[in-house]
């Protein structure tokens, strides 16, 4: 029996307890004939020993700590840094994609941007900042702040890399920055482009063919000064992919632009790998890198940005019956037009929980106007600037509602949720104006990430009861809205015998809930006593969970 470094503690005979370690080896003392006849031992005390191999422990468990939280804090400033999403934007699809060459410093200099400009072109942007770690980064996002404003402001592509250039010669680590910058229409796929020094963008064509723009020879910032601007045209479908060299240099690597064209191409057509819910643009920027690298890695940062023409969303007119079963009617609609759109999850949420709570307070006021219309009108169009411009419309005058438990917080909640909100109300109705950007996220990579596990959507709401002895619980799934809240509430009710009996009630499977679902649960909340409480339990990340934030409904634990 061997013992290594086991710690023991020995009684003094002053009553004081002495912590030691020891290191020891007991074997069998055997007689001639083989019997046992006891042990032979051999110990030796490293007390010394252990402690300073504890302290050293102890000191690199506090460094690897103290690693872990710069990394973290050097990852958040490289997503500040860079744009936390991309405009979904009319005619245009848009994604990006940027891979880091050293996940442990989780800093790098290249950089993604897409703007829209006040004459409805897009510019798009990638740059390439020498070096990495937190210089290269702070650099980076001083060139893009200044390139952005100018863009924004309508500048065109010699005006905003005259002011990059001008950053360059103050800033000595921006010097030898290169930047490709081009300005397109989505509506006529005309374009203008300067490569300052970068890699020229690639075009895929809607057949699938593929060919590189000539560069123009503008130079690094920091040098001459000169940015030759060169023009060419995207045809409908056709993709531009904005690259940085990364992508090209790879280890072992043999001719990386054609490479780079072929599987770029395969993946816009989905002949790489699998991914039936991401745009054809989306599918470039990840499995194009995924692709290239899994083999021979990468020594430099990948950023990918590209950009497909396609056919504009019409848009979204929906004339409704002023009722409550026409709610989720009006969710699919919009939830349809969104999702064709290229809106993302949360903005399809966001605008559909909005517009669900106008359309509700719209049938509420749709009777007894001067064109006795009982219909609600629900209007939206996408901007060149990525907005959506809702409105909701009624014919009516103001109706005191059937049931005031259930509604009360609608106007605010859809405050709380865009970005604006107008209310008009007329001599002949009432119109409600909606406005929130949508935008979809871009992918800054460390890794490839596994595939979104898929949502199983409930058309309607189901009641499910829990096993919970002494304690009421509900498992509640599918959409609370004006149409279900109040089945809700008296089930709730009952189940909880008008709130003497204690309830937990899992939201996490509810699709929508609505203001009028939110009266509901304060409704039952404020029936229980103090003995026998209301627990509400909703997933970080889900519907429910989203909305209960937003109102503060007191009784959510995760």
């Amino acid at each position: 029996m061997n013992g290594r470094q086991w710690r023991a503690h020995l009684t003094q005979p002053d009553g004081s307890v002495h912590e030691m370690y020891a290191t020891f080896t007991i074997v069998p003392w055997r007689d001639a004939g083989g019997g046992l006849r006891g042990v032979i031992g051999a110990g030796f005390d490293v007390t010394e020993l252990a402690r300073t191999r504890i302290a050293a422990e102890a000191e690199a468990d506090r460094l690897r700590r103290r690693y872990e939280q710069n990394r973290d804090v050097m990852a958040t400033l490289q997503r500040e840094l860079l744009p936390a999403g991309l405009p979904v934007l009319p005619g245009l699809q848009v994604a990006a994609s940027y891979l880091l060459a050293d996940t442990e410093t989780a800093a790098g200099g290249d950089w993604f941007d897409a703007v829209s400009q006040p004459d409805g072109r897009v510019a798009l942007v990638v740059g390439d900042v020498v070096g990495h770690g937190v210089t290269a980064s702070g650099v980076m996002g001083r060139l893009r702040a200044v390139l952005q404003e100018r863009l924004d402001a309508g500048a065109g592509i010699p005006e905003a890399l005259a002011a990059a250039d001008r950053v360059a010669h103050r800033v000595r680590a921006a010097h030898a920055t290169t930047i490709c910058l081009v300005t397109l229409d989505p509506a006529t796929g005309e374009m203008a482009y300067c490569t300052a020094g970068h890699p020229p963008p690639l075009v895929i064509t809607a057949s699938g063919g593929t060919r590189y723009l000539p560069a123009t020879g503008g130079v690094p910032l920091g040098a001459a000064g000169r940015f030759p601007i060169g023009t060419a045209r995207l045809g409908p479908d056709d993709m531009l992919l904005l690259h940085s060299d990364g992508i090209l240099e790879r280890p072992g690597a043999g001719d990386g632009a054609a490479e780079l064209a072929q599987v770029a191409a395969d993946a816009a057509a989905g002949r790489a790998l699998h991914d039936p819910d991401a745009t054809a643009a989306e599918r470039v920027c990840t499995q194009t890198v995924e692709l290239l690298v899994r083999a021979g890695g990468h020594a430099d940062d990948i950023t990918l940005l590209a950009a497909q023409r396609v056919l504009p969303v019409p848009d979204l007119a929906v004339d409704l019956p002023a009722e409550p079963g026409a709610l989720r009617l009006a969710r699919r609609r919009i939830g349809a037009w969104l999702s064709a759109a290229g809106a993302a999850e949360g903005d399809v949420f966001v605008l559909q929980h909005a517009l669900g709570e106008l359309a509700t307070n719209a049938i509420e006021h749709a009777f007894g106007g001067d064109f006795g219309k009982d219909v609600i009108e629900i209007h939206a169009t996408l901007t060149a600037y990525g907005l959506v411009e809702a409105t909701v419309t009624d014919h009516g005058g103001w109706r005191v509602p059937e049931r005031q438990p259930v509604r009360g917080r609608g106007l605010a909640l859809t405050a709380q949720l865009v970005q604006s909100l107008r209310v008009e109300p007329g001599p002949h109705g009432t119109v409600a104006t909606v406005r929130q950007p949508l935008s979809r996220p871009a992918r800054l990579l460390s890794s490839f990430d596994a595939p979104s596990p898929v949502v199983r959507k409930v058309a309607e709401l189901t009641i499910t009861e829990l096993p919970g002895g002494d304690e009421a619980r509900v498992q509640l799934d599918g959409p609370m809205d004006a149409a279900s809240s109040a089945h809700v509430r008296q089930e709730l009710l009952r189940r909880s015998r008008g709130g003497s009996v204690p309830m937990t009630v899992d939201l996490s499977g509810v699709t929508h809930l609505s203001s009028a679902g939110v009266s509901a649960l304060h409704l039952v909340a404020g029936s229980h006593v103090d003995e026998a409480p209301l627990t509400l339990v909703a997933a970080p990340g889900s519907p429910a969970r989203q909305i209960l934030d937003l109102v503060g409904l007191a009784g959510v634990t995760p």
